[in-house]
């Protein structure tokens, strides 16, 4: 098939990029290189299945593909908050120029949301039917404000134009090619143990998180975009850790002398986080496969060899 991926260049667009390609299929990636970066699909460039465009899809954009894979949209605090009405463009815009694509040559669109539209939940752990606890004028609404329009305009496009979607909510994903000044947590961790510096805990590191490591997340996706169901469907891993514990875990893998250092909780971030892949098990007959150990320790090989002599520097400096 012909499939564009929106963002393609991005943390996760470029591991999906690399299952579609090894598939055979021919592939368009589409990004304006925000948090994207070229170095994450370098190894097909020159490829004949693979094009490569530089492009903002707040403008609109005409092409001929069977499929879109819709990812294009900064995923992290820093990245998303930078800008905010930029954020709020792509998601809105942005996922409406790509659905007007869809619509015009009839391809199926998957929209990439995210456990964000359940904003800082009521119910444990979070499953499709909740609706959510989110701040519509807080610092992080114009990224999960953004996705619930988008994943609204899906569902108006699919019931109006009958436009062939599939929804998924992504929850907190990590691995290789994660940006280091990326903000998450999991990076902002890895990297800061691995530079000697003290390991940075917002509030006392009691608010939990679920980490699923990419290629389980890619997995989800492709068989949710081959499948029947149109969603939302929850992909993410239900072992739930607190900030603390995963603190101390990459500490003792990367650096046991490292310090933490404790601050303020941002605003609106939320006490909990876990799936309930329910839906996912039996729908898709996918379950997450990569322990957080195992992929912990593929994440931090990667980081080691893209910082290099940052990390021998603070190696000698300790």
């Amino acid at each position: 098939m012909r499939i564009l991926v929106t963002g393609g260049a991005g943390f996760l667009g470029s591991h999906l990029i690399d299952r579609l390609m090894i598939a055979d299929h021919d592939v368009i990636c589409l990004d304006n290189f925000y948090t994207g970066n070229k170095q994450n699909v370098l190894q097909w460039i020159g490829n004949p299945k693979f094009d490569l465009i530089r492009h903002d899809i707040t403008e609109p954009i005409r092409l001929e593909v069977d499929q879109i894979y819709h990812l294009a949209c900064p995923a992290s605090p820093v990245h998303y908050q930078y800008n905010p009405v930029k954020t709020i463009k792509t998601n809105v815009l942005g996922t409406m120029n790509m659905l007007g694509l869809a619509k015009r040559v009839k391809a199926r669109f998957f929209l990439a949301s995210t456990s964000e539209v359940y904003g800082d939940p009521e119910v444990h752990p979070q499953p499709e039917s909740y609706r959510g606890s989110v701040n519509t004028i807080g610092i992080r609404s114009c990224y999960d404000e953004g996705k619930r329009v988008a994943e609204t305009l899906a569902f108006d496009y699919h019931r109006q134009n009958d436009v062939d979607i599939r929804v998924v909510r992504i929850f907190n994903t990590y691995g290789p090619r994660m940006l280091e000044n990326d903000g998450r947590v999991v990076s902002n961790l890895i990297v800061q143990a691995l530079k000697g510096v003290p390991l940075t805990i917002y509030g006392d590191g009691s608010q939990t998180r679920s980490f699923c490591y990419a290629s389980d997340l890619i997995e989800g996706f492709i068989r949710l975009m081959n499948c029947d169901y149109v969603g939302p469907v929850n992909i993410g891993n239900p072992g739930e850790y607190t900030i603390l514990q995963l603190a101390k875990t990459i500490q003792e893998m990367v650096n046991p002398g490292v310090a933490l250092k404790f601050e303020p909780l941002p605003q609106d971030d939320p006490r909990r986080r876990k799936p309930d892949i329910t839906l996912a098990q039996k729908l898709l007959d996918w379950e997450p496969t990569v322990p957080l150990q195992e992929g912990l320790s593929r994440t931090i090989a990667d980081f080691r060899q893209r910082l290099g002599s940052e990390v021998v520097a603070s190696a000698v400096l300790r």
